[in-house]
């Protein structure tokens, strides 16, 4: 299993409209789209900054992920994603060395992207995404 870098970092926010303004205007990150991930029920805004990647996602029900993290913790930093070339072999490795899944096979992700994520438990307390890009 190979990382090959931080994809993104996952912050919750209540609203995009709200939120947006700061990281795009102010601290003048490109927008790279806004697209809505029914599966995960949230709303995804992806802005650039160098190589990596600022995801804010808002939820679009109550019972989204998202809206219960909200609910409990406030807006902030949701989770930290790190790129792979395989995600299958890494989460065979994780899972062999005893990391604990959330997601034992991948799923869709925002802007095409594969995901699986590792639970906090394995993770010294960090939600932390897997990550397989399309290109």
């Amino acid at each position: 299993m190979k990382l090959t870098k931080v994809n993104h970092i996952g912050i919750a926010v209540k609203s995009l409209a709200e939120a947006l303004p700061f990281y795009r205007d102010n601290l003048r990150m490109a927008l790279q789209g806004i697209e809505e991930v029914v599966e995960q029920k949230v709303k995804v805004a992806m802005l650039e900054i160098g190589e990596s990647k600022i995801e804010l996602l808002e939820p679009i029900t109550p019972d989204s992920p998202i809206a219960k993290f909200l609910e409990k913790n406030g807006t902030g930093i949701h989770h930290l994603a790190y790129e792979v070339e395989d995600i299958e072999a890494a989460i065979a490795v994780l899972k062999a060395e005893g990391s604990r899944m959330i997601d034992e096979t991948p799923r869709n992700g925002a802007h095409g992207t594969r995901i699986a994520f590792i639970h906090p438990k394995s993770s010294n307390g960090v939600l932390t995404e897997l990550c397989q890009c399309s290109h």
